[in-house]
């Protein structure tokens, strides 16, 4: 401990102390920023407002140490610098006790996943962590040597620990050495993925299948069925990466270094299903939605807030914006993006309890216009053939189904169209899982003779015919869309063109 490194026992003078937990009551997997920067505030805003100190989060990491040799040093202690388009703001947050790396302590982490002070194990592993199969089944070759370790465990008692290689694996394994005393558990998962609760369980219940087939596993999975619960959750919160002169700005207001600093938006959400296995932080005091349903707040954010933020995205490329702050306050596409909100998908959505969609959307407009979120329009413009399906898909299938055009739809897929027409002629290339279909359909639209045999009208190759090879890709629109939309859609080439 160095005198001018934040540290646990050496708070600044002139800020809140933050909590001093007294028990860990948490494991996290995945302790990267967002986590920082979203669930670990809320479990020390929670710890504030009843003064239940029992909440200590242990947090593991994924891929490498580099979060651990941040906290460790700092007693755990690490501060959130809430960045507004016109205000700022430092808090410190204590709730996290330690952090530990699996290559090196999986032992503690097993054994803190299976302490009875521990009652919920939560996730913010991304999509990737889950090791899914394109069909969502569990990759087992990916978390292989993890189930090969729980195998080995059960057949043997007792044995050496080897290193967890996945984060899949780790909680299965952690679960298992729970499963011995039978004390309750609930396994939180806060990654962005429908459902996500139950996909978490399906993965886990493969893992065990495949790890402890026939009457090895009966004992586990018993456990799992009485005693383990997994609860669906949504987290919102924007978390760009931390600069070199953010973390000067922080140090010159405490008078320390703080290495585990984090940056925040000052929007955050959260929404989880209550449905627990034993006891929980009361997160609800902290600002936290607890709720039956999780599945109108994940509709309303993926709709709203998701639909939204692509739209703006392929927009303000093409209008030159770099940023998404730049292009959300450029009057055209802000005229645009309020249509799509506002016209379109906000008719299509049941307004889920305590959620006023009006104000929400107005909130989705004002947190893309802050500059300090950093979205770049590239970033959120990848993997376009991914989203198009679930932000704007719903929307387009619920708008025809009502008898209306969703004009704002229609203006967001010109503007995608386009972009990845323009990327393509570039050679830049577009960032997204089916870019060789999509470059393989504008190549064949240009052709001469085009994909209709017509040939090229008027410089219609150029665009309108691009447009609609782009749109027939299989998958992008919902079934039975009419000619009529893709005619709309053409109809916008003019209003993308900027």
């Amino acid at each position: 401990m160095t005198e001018d490194r934040l540290h646990r026992d050496r708070i600044p003078v002139g800020i809140d102390a933050p909590v001093m937990p007294t028990a860990v009551g948490i494991v996290h997997l995945g302790i990267g920023a967002f986590h920082r920067a979203h669930q670990a505030v809320y479990t020390e805003r929670a710890a504030i407002a009843t003064g239940d100190t029992s909440w200590g989060i242990l947090g593991v990491t994924q891929r490498s140490a580099t979060v651990r040799d941040q906290l460790r040093p700092q007693g755990g202690v690490y501060a959130v610098l809430t960045a507004g388009e016109q205000e700022s703001s430092v808090e410190l947050i204590g709730s996290v006790v330690d952090v530990a790396y699996p290559a090196e302590e999986t032992e503690r982490v097993l054994a803190t996943i299976a302490a009875p002070s521990t009652h919920v194990v939560t996730l913010t592993i991304t999509e990737k962590g889950y090791a899914r199969r394109p069909d969502g089944s569990l990759d087992t070759e990916a978390v292989a040597a993890d189930l090969a370790a729980l195998a080995a465990v059960t057949e043997a008692g007792a044995a050496a620990v080897r290193p967890a290689a996945s984060a899949i694996g780790l909680l299965v394994r952690g679960l298992a050495q729970r499963a011995a005393s039978g004390a309750p558990i609930t396994v939180l998962t806060c990654d962005n993925m429908v459902d996500n609760g139950r996909v978490l369980e399906r993965l886990v219940r493969e893992a065990v299948d495949a790890a402890l087939p026939g009457i090895e596993g009966d004992a586990l999975r018993a456990f799992l069925d009485a005693n383990v619960t997994f609860p669906c959750s949504m987290v919102d919160r924007i978390v760009p990466a931390t600069t070199p002169e953010q973390r000067d700005q922080v140090e010159q207001a405490l008078g320390v270094r703080d290495e585990g600093l984090v940056v925040g938006e000052p929007f955050a959400q959260w929404v989880i299903e209550d449905r627990f296995a034993g006891p929980r932080p009361a997160w609800e005091a902290a600002g936290a939605t607890l709720t039956k349903d999780v599945a109108p707040f994940e509709q309303a954010k993926l709709r709203l807030l998701n639909g939204t933020h692509s739209l703006v995205a392929y927009s303000g490329w093409l209008a030159g914006h770099s940023t998404i702050a730049g292009g959300v306050t450029d009057p055209v596409i802000a005229q645009r993006a309020r249509q799509y909100l506002f016209e379109d998908a906000l008719p299509t959505l049941t307004p889920p309890d305590g959620l006023d969609l009006q104000q929400y959307g107005e909130q989705i407009l004002a947190r893309f216009a802050n500059p300090h979120t950093g979205h770049t329009t590239a970033q959120v413009a990848m993997d376009g053939t991914q989203k198009i399906p679930f932000r704007w898909g719903g929307v387009l299938a619920d708008s025809l189904a009502a008898g209306r055009e969703p004009h704002g739809v229609a203006f967001g897929l010109a503007a995608w169209a386009e972009f990845v027409r323009r990327r393509t002629h570039s050679g830049e290339g577009v960032d997204d899982p089916r870019a060789a279909e999509l470059e393989a359909l504008v190549d064949a639209a240009e052709m001469p003779g085009g994909m209709d045999g017509l040939g090229d009208v008027a410089g219609l190759a150029g665009t309108e015919e691009d447009l609609r090879a782009l749109l027939a890709l299989p998958g992008l629109l919902p079934e039975n869309t009419p000619d009529s939309f893709v005619d709309a859609v053409a109809a916008e080439i003019g209003a993308v063109e900027r």
